[in-house]
């Protein structure tokens, strides 16, 4: 008897794959916040270093398509969809662009962390397959399937917790060679945020460019 409760113990214990990780996180994480911290590196040229900027900020998401990235350091900028459109406010320059948010999502990164509500929803827009397991983490790839687009590949990075799959890592690969990887920390499941931590109201006197 103590045998069989310490096998199914180790069974409990044992990590969900990538794409297990990514089933529950998106059936069962209607909401999210997080802090992020944010590497992007440039692909390395013959004769030149490896060259890569950091950036700070705040991550926070509502099921589906309402999410909101503040960068705060080292410029203020603001990515916030409200679920219909898309806002880019860049604080040094004053200026907004706004988009449709149908026309920009598919195949993005927060396409595969805050729009679809199951798995079958994010492969009619990517390919996606567990990853080994690394630094800790679940990780599941999400491939694109418009060739046409910017990015070349998605990884997500998750953590096994008591409350489920836990957003911890984002690394994306671009169709130049540039690397951005994004490690959240603090992760908040499930926080109390309404639709109106999402809407956009362009400052006064803002450049506003509608496209």
């Amino acid at each position: 008897m103590v045998a069989m409760v310490s096998i199914a113990a180790c069974a409990q214990t044992t990590p969900a794959t990538g794409l297990e990780s990514l089933e529950n996180f998106v059936k069962n994480t209607k909401s999210g916040r997080a802090v992020f911290t944010q590497v992007v590196t440039s692909p390395v040229r013959e004769g030149e270093a490896a060259r890569s900027k950091t950036s700070s900020g705040t991550f926070e998401f509502l099921r589906p398509n309402r999410f909101k990235f503040i960068y705060k350091k080292p410029f203020e900028q603001s990515i916030v969809s409200d679920g219909q459109t898309l806002w880019l406010y860049d604080v040094d320059l004053n200026q907004v662009t706004s988009r449709k948010l149908a026309q920009v999502l598919n195949g993005t990164p927060a396409a595969v962390i805050a729009a679809a509500a199951d798995l079958k929803g994010l492969q009619a827009d990517f390919t996606l397959s567990a990853l080994p397991e690394k630094a800790g983490l679940q990780w599941v790839q999400a491939v694109p399937k418009t060739k046409d687009g910017q990015l070349q590949s998605i990884s997500v990075g998750f953590k096994t917790t008591d409350k489920g799959s836990e957003l911890a890592s984002l690394e994306i690969l671009d169709s130049f060679g540039q690397r951005s990887v994004m490690s959240f920390s603090g992760f908040e499941v499930n926080p109390a945020l309404g639709a109106a931590t999402f809407q956009f109201k362009p400052p006064a006197g803002s450049d506003v460019i509608r496209q």
